[in-house]
């Protein structure tokens, strides 16, 4: 049975794994989560939450995370199905995917948030978890890291939106860019600014053509 607990920690008895997600403020791209299992014969220096840390540090320790955890998983799901069955959803089954396919079962997982996605092991939803619980934090390290590669990608694809910068998120320097060129094919047509500047300017980002 899924429970949310706020102040006090439950011990656990067994294998912990920590989930955290990256990605749902933005306007385009994957929401990416995460899910970490941590050996505790294997202690690692510095977990924090992961927008605490420089991106020199998160790559660091991301490193470290997949080299000493027991068991990790990071799952991506796309702008498609995120305007399909909406953000928040989207963002449940990224992190039930993560915990179903660690190729350890864990006994008990703990959550950042206020909610829990529907799994078959016993999970507590933590409040800030990924500053204070240290498999979360650690969840929260490899979905960022994972999350701002793949916008650096869409940076090379899109240079014109400026994502190596922002990360997708609605600054002004992105709905400028939004208004300006439309949004391109990995925008979240579903997100309010996507949606309005999609329908104002009447536009969408369009593949140039490549002589044959």
């Amino acid at each position: 049975m899924n429970t949310i607990f706020q102040d006090e920690l439950p011990v656990v008895d067994g294998l912990l794994a920590g989930v955290d997600e990256a990605g749902r403020g933005p306007l385009v791209g994957n929401v990416v989560a995460a899910a970490v299992i941590l050996d505790n014969n294997k202690p690692i220096d510095g977990l924090a939450d992961s927008k605490k840390l420089s991106a020199k540090r998160r790559e660091q320790l991301a490193e470290q995370i997949r080299d000493y955890a027991i068991a990790w998983r990071v799952i991506s799901i796309d702008a498609a199905m995120i305007d399909r069955i909406n953000i928040l959803q989207a963002t449940l089954l990224a992190m039930k995917q993560a915990v179903e396919q660690l190729n350890i079962t864990p006994d008990h997982v703990f959550i950042d948030g206020n909610r829990c996605p529907r799994i078959d092991v016993p999970a507590t939803a933590i409040v800030k978890g990924d500053q204070r619980v240290a498999e979360i934090s650690a969840a929260s390290i490899l979905a960022k890291v994972e999350r701002d590669a793949q916008m650096q990608v869409l940076h090379e694809a899109y240079p014109q939106y400026g994502f190596d910068k922002h990360k997708g998120y609605p600054t002004k320097a992105h709905v400028e860019a939004l208004a300006q060129h439309g949004p391109c094919p990995q925008h979240r047509i579903s997100f309010r600014p996507v949606r309005e500047c999609r329908a104002t300017s009447n536009r969408r980002y369009q593949v140039p053509e490549t002589s044959s």
